[in-house]
Protein backbone atom coordinates (compact mmCIF):
# COMPACT_ATOMS: atom_id res chain seq x y z
CA UNK A 1 0.00 0.00 0.00
CA UNK A 2 1.40 3.30 -1.04
CA UNK A 3 1.96 5.72 1.82
CA UNK A 4 0.40 9.18 1.59
CA UNK A 5 2.65 12.15 2.17
CA UNK A 6 2.51 13.36 5.77
CA UNK A 7 1.13 16.79 4.73
CA UNK A 8 -1.80 15.15 2.93
CA UNK A 9 -2.57 13.01 6.01
CA UNK A 10 -2.66 16.09 8.24
CA UNK A 11 -4.99 17.89 5.86
CA UNK A 12 -7.34 14.91 5.63
CA UNK A 13 -7.41 14.52 9.41
CA UNK A 14 -8.17 18.21 9.91
CA UNK A 15 -11.00 18.05 7.38
CA UNK A 16 -12.48 14.99 9.13
CA UNK A 17 -12.44 16.76 12.50
CA UNK A 18 -14.06 19.88 11.08
CA UNK A 19 -16.83 17.93 9.39
CA UNK A 20 -17.48 15.81 12.47
CA UNK A 21 -17.67 18.74 14.86
CA UNK A 22 -19.71 21.16 12.79
CA UNK A 23 -23.49 21.28 13.13
CA UNK A 24 -25.80 21.52 10.14
CA UNK A 25 -26.32 25.06 8.86
CA UNK A 26 -29.87 26.25 9.59
CA UNK A 27 -31.82 27.18 6.48
CA UNK A 28 -33.33 30.55 7.42
CA UNK A 29 -35.30 30.62 4.20
CA UNK A 30 -37.45 27.72 5.44
CA UNK A 31 -40.11 29.06 7.79
CA UNK A 32 -41.34 26.82 10.58
CA UNK A 33 -45.09 26.91 9.98
CA UNK A 34 -46.24 26.87 13.57
CA UNK A 35 -47.46 29.95 15.43
CA UNK A 36 -48.88 30.58 18.90
CA UNK A 37 -51.65 33.04 19.77
CA UNK A 38 -52.05 34.40 23.28
CA UNK A 39 -55.74 34.46 24.23
CA UNK A 40 -57.52 36.05 27.19
CA UNK A 41 -60.92 34.96 28.49
CA UNK A 42 -62.48 38.06 26.92
CA UNK A 43 -64.87 37.49 24.05
CA UNK A 44 -63.31 40.47 22.25
CA UNK A 45 -60.10 38.43 22.06
CA UNK A 46 -61.54 34.99 21.45
CA UNK A 47 -63.71 35.94 18.46
CA UNK A 48 -61.00 37.49 16.22
CA UNK A 49 -58.46 34.88 17.30
CA UNK A 50 -60.79 32.13 16.06
CA UNK A 51 -60.92 33.80 12.63
CA UNK A 52 -57.17 34.41 12.43
CA UNK A 53 -56.47 30.82 13.45
CA UNK A 54 -58.58 29.45 10.59
CA UNK A 55 -57.03 31.80 8.04
CA UNK A 56 -53.50 30.78 9.00
CA UNK A 57 -54.48 27.12 9.03
CA UNK A 58 -55.74 27.58 5.47
CA UNK A 59 -52.24 28.88 4.67
CA UNK A 60 -50.78 25.63 6.01
CA UNK A 61 -49.88 26.67 9.55
CA UNK A 62 -50.20 24.70 12.72
CA UNK A 63 -51.82 27.18 15.10
CA UNK A 64 -51.84 26.86 18.88
CA UNK A 65 -53.83 29.09 21.24
CA UNK A 66 -52.74 29.56 24.84
CA UNK A 67 -55.09 31.00 27.48
CA UNK A 68 -53.21 33.57 29.56
CA UNK A 69 -53.77 36.77 31.53
CA UNK A 70 -53.07 39.87 29.49
CA UNK A 71 -49.84 40.95 31.27
CA UNK A 72 -48.41 37.46 30.78
CA UNK A 73 -49.27 37.63 27.07
CA UNK A 74 -47.26 40.85 26.72
CA UNK A 75 -44.35 39.18 28.52
CA UNK A 76 -44.73 36.11 26.30
CA UNK A 77 -44.62 38.27 23.19
CA UNK A 78 -41.50 40.06 24.40
CA UNK A 79 -39.85 36.68 25.09
CA UNK A 80 -41.01 35.39 21.67
CA UNK A 81 -42.88 32.52 23.31
CA UNK A 82 -46.15 33.94 21.93
CA UNK A 83 -46.33 35.05 18.29
CA UNK A 84 -49.56 37.07 18.07
CA UNK A 85 -52.15 38.78 20.27
CA UNK A 86 -55.35 40.04 18.63
CA UNK A 87 -56.71 42.48 21.23
CA UNK A 88 -54.30 45.24 22.31
CA UNK A 89 -56.00 48.55 23.19
CA UNK A 90 -53.65 51.45 22.49
CA UNK A 91 -52.45 54.10 23.01
CA UNK A 92 -54.41 54.64 26.23
CA UNK A 93 -55.92 51.60 27.91
CA UNK A 94 -52.81 49.44 27.85
CA UNK A 95 -50.32 52.31 27.97
CA UNK A 96 -48.58 50.90 31.07
CA UNK A 97 -47.97 47.51 29.48
CA UNK A 98 -46.91 49.08 26.19
CA UNK A 99 -44.42 51.35 27.95
CA UNK A 100 -42.89 48.29 29.62
CA UNK A 101 -42.49 46.25 26.43
CA UNK A 102 -42.64 48.71 23.52
CA UNK A 103 -39.02 48.18 22.52
CA UNK A 104 -39.70 44.46 22.07
CA UNK A 105 -43.12 44.59 20.42
CA UNK A 106 -44.58 45.68 17.09
CA UNK A 107 -48.09 46.62 15.95
CA UNK A 108 -48.85 44.24 13.10
CA UNK A 109 -52.28 45.57 12.07
CA UNK A 110 -55.22 47.66 13.26
CA UNK A 111 -58.25 45.47 13.88
CA UNK A 112 -60.60 48.44 14.28
CA UNK A 113 -60.40 52.06 15.36
CA UNK A 114 -62.02 54.31 17.99
CA UNK A 115 -63.18 51.60 20.38
CA UNK A 116 -65.13 53.05 23.33
CA UNK A 117 -64.80 51.85 26.93
CA UNK A 118 -65.61 53.03 30.42
CA UNK A 119 -68.11 52.65 33.23
CA UNK A 120 -71.47 51.31 32.06
CA UNK A 121 -74.92 51.44 33.65
CA UNK A 122 -78.39 50.38 32.47
CA UNK A 123 -80.26 53.12 30.60
CA UNK A 124 -83.01 53.11 33.26
CA UNK A 125 -80.81 54.59 36.02
CA UNK A 126 -80.83 58.38 36.51
CA UNK A 127 -77.08 58.95 36.62
CA UNK A 128 -75.43 59.94 33.35
CA UNK A 129 -71.92 60.89 34.50
CA UNK A 130 -69.20 59.63 36.79
CA UNK A 131 -69.56 62.77 38.94
CA UNK A 132 -73.15 61.78 39.74
CA UNK A 133 -71.96 58.55 41.33
CA UNK A 134 -70.58 60.43 44.31
CA UNK A 135 -72.92 60.27 47.31
CA UNK A 136 -74.99 57.62 45.50
CA UNK A 137 -72.87 54.62 46.47
CA UNK A 138 -75.54 53.02 48.64
CA UNK A 139 -77.88 52.95 45.65
CA UNK A 140 -75.33 50.77 43.84
CA UNK A 141 -74.53 48.62 46.87
CA UNK A 142 -71.20 50.50 47.14
CA UNK A 143 -69.85 48.40 44.24
CA UNK A 144 -68.29 48.84 40.83
CA UNK A 145 -67.85 45.47 39.14
CA UNK A 146 -64.94 44.82 36.79
CA UNK A 147 -62.83 42.04 35.26
CA UNK A 148 -59.43 40.50 36.03
CA UNK A 149 -56.77 42.53 37.82
CA UNK A 150 -53.94 43.55 35.50
CA UNK A 151 -56.19 44.39 32.54
CA UNK A 152 -55.86 47.92 31.21
CA UNK A 153 -59.51 48.81 31.78
CA UNK A 154 -59.16 47.73 35.42
CA UNK A 155 -56.12 49.95 36.00
CA UNK A 156 -58.00 52.88 34.48
CA UNK A 157 -61.00 52.18 36.72
CA UNK A 158 -58.73 52.20 39.77
CA UNK A 159 -57.36 55.56 38.59
CA UNK A 160 -60.88 56.88 38.00
CA UNK A 161 -61.99 56.00 41.53
CA UNK A 162 -59.06 58.01 42.92
CA UNK A 163 -59.49 60.98 40.58
CA UNK A 164 -63.22 61.32 41.26
CA UNK A 165 -62.76 60.53 44.97
CA UNK A 166 -65.27 57.69 44.89
CA UNK A 167 -63.91 56.31 48.15
CA UNK A 168 -67.28 54.90 49.16
CA UNK A 169 -67.15 52.41 46.29
CA UNK A 170 -65.38 49.06 46.34
CA UNK A 171 -64.00 47.76 43.05
CA UNK A 172 -65.09 44.12 42.70
CA UNK A 173 -62.60 42.10 40.64
CA UNK A 174 -63.87 39.08 38.75
CA UNK A 175 -63.79 37.43 35.34
CA UNK A 176 -65.67 38.86 32.36
CA UNK A 177 -68.18 36.00 32.66
CA UNK A 178 -68.75 36.57 36.37
CA UNK A 179 -69.05 40.34 35.92
CA UNK A 180 -71.71 39.93 33.23
CA UNK A 181 -73.59 37.32 35.24
CA UNK A 182 -73.78 39.70 38.20
CA UNK A 183 -74.82 42.62 35.98
CA UNK A 184 -77.42 40.47 34.19
CA UNK A 185 -78.99 39.38 37.47
CA UNK A 186 -79.42 43.01 38.53
CA UNK A 187 -80.62 44.21 35.12
CA UNK A 188 -83.27 41.47 35.01
CA UNK A 189 -84.63 42.92 38.26
CA UNK A 190 -84.16 46.51 37.00
CA UNK A 191 -81.77 47.21 39.86
CA UNK A 192 -78.95 49.79 39.64
CA UNK A 193 -75.54 48.38 38.73
CA UNK A 194 -72.20 49.80 37.59
CA UNK A 195 -69.67 47.74 35.68
CA UNK A 196 -66.87 48.17 33.17
CA UNK A 197 -67.84 47.93 29.52
CA UNK A 198 -66.29 48.19 26.09
CA UNK A 199 -67.21 47.75 22.46
CA UNK A 200 -67.26 45.44 20.67
CA UNK A 201 -69.23 43.36 23.14
CA UNK A 202 -72.50 41.44 23.10
CA UNK A 203 -73.67 43.29 26.22
CA UNK A 204 -74.69 46.25 24.05
CA UNK A 205 -76.82 44.04 21.85
CA UNK A 206 -78.37 42.26 24.84
CA UNK A 207 -79.22 45.26 27.02
CA UNK A 208 -80.00 48.96 26.78
CA UNK A 209 -76.81 50.38 28.31
CA UNK A 210 -75.05 53.72 28.46
CA UNK A 211 -71.48 54.82 29.15
CA UNK A 212 -71.20 57.29 32.01
CA UNK A 213 -69.76 60.62 30.89
CA UNK A 214 -66.16 60.99 32.04
CA UNK A 215 -65.26 64.70 32.14
CA UNK A 216 -61.72 63.97 33.35
CA UNK A 217 -61.19 61.72 30.31
CA UNK A 218 -59.69 58.85 32.27
CA UNK A 219 -61.13 56.58 29.60
CA UNK A 220 -60.25 57.51 26.01
CA UNK A 221 -61.14 55.88 22.72
CA UNK A 222 -58.47 53.46 21.55
CA UNK A 223 -57.48 51.63 18.42
CA UNK A 224 -57.31 47.86 18.78
CA UNK A 225 -54.18 46.25 17.37
CA UNK A 226 -52.73 42.87 16.52
CA UNK A 227 -49.39 42.68 18.35
CA UNK A 228 -46.28 40.61 17.83
CA UNK A 229 -42.57 40.90 18.62
CA UNK A 230 -39.70 42.65 16.88
CA UNK A 231 -38.36 40.15 14.37
CA UNK A 232 -41.67 38.45 13.54
CA UNK A 233 -41.12 39.36 9.88
CA UNK A 234 -38.01 37.20 9.83
CA UNK A 235 -39.29 34.41 12.09
CA UNK A 236 -42.65 33.98 10.33
CA UNK A 237 -42.64 36.08 7.14
CA UNK A 238 -45.72 34.52 5.57
CA UNK A 239 -47.78 34.67 8.77
CA UNK A 240 -46.71 38.28 9.30
CA UNK A 241 -47.69 39.20 5.75
CA UNK A 242 -51.12 37.60 6.21
CA UNK A 243 -51.80 39.16 9.61
CA UNK A 244 -50.56 42.61 8.57
CA UNK A 245 -53.62 42.83 6.28
CA UNK A 246 -56.11 41.98 9.04
CA UNK A 247 -59.12 44.17 9.89
CA UNK A 248 -62.69 43.55 10.98
CA UNK A 249 -65.89 45.51 11.51
CA UNK A 250 -66.96 46.00 15.12
CA UNK A 251 -70.50 44.97 14.21
CA UNK A 252 -69.24 41.62 12.90
CA UNK A 253 -67.50 40.91 16.20
CA UNK A 254 -70.55 41.87 18.25
CA UNK A 255 -72.69 39.55 16.14
CA UNK A 256 -70.28 36.68 16.88
CA UNK A 257 -70.26 37.53 20.59
CA UNK A 258 -74.03 37.71 20.77
CA UNK A 259 -74.44 34.29 19.12
CA UNK A 260 -71.93 32.86 21.57
CA UNK A 261 -73.61 34.49 24.55
CA UNK A 262 -77.23 33.72 23.67
CA UNK A 263 -76.99 30.38 21.85
CA UNK A 264 -73.55 29.21 23.01
CA UNK A 265 -72.52 29.08 19.36
CA UNK A 266 -68.79 28.21 19.34
CA UNK A 267 -66.54 30.95 17.99
CA UNK A 268 -65.13 28.34 15.59
CA UNK A 269 -68.56 28.15 13.91
CA UNK A 270 -69.05 31.90 13.62
CA UNK A 271 -65.44 32.30 12.47
CA UNK A 272 -66.07 29.90 9.59
CA UNK A 273 -69.22 31.86 8.71
CA UNK A 274 -67.27 35.13 8.75
CA UNK A 275 -64.58 33.69 6.48
CA UNK A 276 -67.20 32.43 4.02
CA UNK A 277 -68.93 35.83 3.99
CA UNK A 278 -65.65 37.76 3.65
CA UNK A 279 -63.92 35.38 1.24
CA UNK A 280 -62.58 38.22 -0.97
CA UNK A 281 -60.81 39.82 2.00
CA UNK A 282 -59.46 36.46 3.16
CA UNK A 283 -58.18 35.57 -0.32
CA UNK A 284 -56.40 38.93 -0.48
CA UNK A 285 -54.75 38.22 2.86
CA UNK A 286 -53.66 34.81 1.57
CA UNK A 287 -52.37 36.26 -1.69
CA UNK A 288 -54.83 34.34 -3.83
Amino acid sequence: MKRLPILVLILLLSLTILVGCSSPVKDNTQEEKKVIFGVTTWSSTMAPTAIAKMILEEAGYEVETVLLDQPIIFQGLADQQVDFFMDAWLPYTEAELWAKYDEDLVKVATSYADAPLGLVVPAYVEENSVEELKNNAEKYNNEIITIDQGAGIVSLTEELIKEYELDEYELIYSSETAMLADATAKINKEEPVIFTGWRPHSMFAMYDLKFLEDSKEIFKYDNVYVLSYQGIEEAHPEAYNIMSQWSIDVGDLEKMMLQNSEDETPFEDTAKEWIDTNRDQVNKMLGK
